[in-house]
């Protein structure tokens, strides 16, 4: 069987929202070559041997992410696996949001990822600023040996600082940039069989209503944002105006931002001017 007849026949299987393209991905996993180069040169090349036993675990609803090893996100490759919290495109709004931010300005030099699992956010915005140095809290200690290798698979781990602790507590001094993607699904909502029986329920659930993180992050960015900087957190689509009182709770100006889905996706915050 060809290339492009077994990457067919995949995505006839797979039930996903994309099944096509993560056949695609399997397959260019198990030629061991880019996606483009599979498209553009592989198709009609025979089909590897391994290629069905990647099928088969992404007909177990296992990720594709965490099959292949990693997940494209913004400009950079984050090596995942079981254990944290895959990248997803839509997180990509908060680099945006900070990158409109610091736009004819100097960029950030200290930057602060609360819940870095994988360090998905922080490498993202140390590769969009190469002067930065960021500093990356995590509870889990796999999430942090994963953001550990990735720092140096992109060679920029002189410039992280990555710890174990609980939120905010004990971090001291002030970051221009603050980036945080907390767990915001309640408990009792449904989740695909994809993330959950596969990606970590610490990095996912937070309390009956999906708030309990926030209460606890929002009062400590008053202390933490530097003067001309900013705090953006990705939040649930229905939960803008409760995390936008919290802010504004904390003495913060929120600003509600939305994905290219043109759903809310993240709130930014920033001192009052005086």
């Amino acid at each position: 069987m060809t290339v492009r007849a077994a990457i067919a026949d995949a995505a006839a299987r797979i039930a996903s929202a994309t099944p096509r393209l993560d056949a695609e991905l399997l397959m260019a996993h198990a030629l061991g070559v880019s996606h483009q180069d599979l498209l553009l040169k592989r198709l009609n090349d025979a089909a590897p041997a391994s290629f069905d036993a990647l099928v088969a675990r992404r007909l177990n609803h296992e990720p594709v992410a965490y099959i292949t090893g990693s997940r494209g996100f913004w400009t950079v490759e984050i090596g995942v696996g079981p254990g944290v919290l895959v990248p997803r495109a839509d997180s990509e709004t908060l680099i945006e949001v900070a990158v409109a931010h610091f736009a004819g300005r100097a960029g950030p030099k200290r930057v602060l990822d609360l819940g870095t699992g994988p360090g998905t956010l922080l490498l993202a915005a140390l590769a969009e600023w190469p002067e930065a140095h960021g500093l990356g809290i995590d509870a889990s200690d796999t999430a942090l040996d994963y953001a550990r290798r990735n720092a140096g698979t992109l060679n920029i781990a002189e410039r992280v600082e990555l710890r174990r602790g609980d939120w905010a507590t004990g971090v001291d001094g002030q970051f221009d940039l603050i980036l945080c993607n907390p767990p915001y699904i309640g408990i009792s909502e449904e989740l695909g069989p994809e993330v959950r029986d596969h990606e970590p329920a610490g990095a996912l659930f937070a309390g009956a209503d999906g708030l309990d993180d926030y209460r606890r992050i929002v009062p400590d960015l008053p202390r933490l944002i530097a003067p001309g900087g900013i705090a953006v957190l990705e939040i649930g689509w229905t939960q803008a105006a409760a995390v936008a009182a919290l802010m504004r709770g904390a003495g913060l100006d929120p600003v509600l931002h939305h994905d290219l889905g043109g759903r809310p996706r993240a709130i930014a915050a920033k001192m009052p001017q005086s």
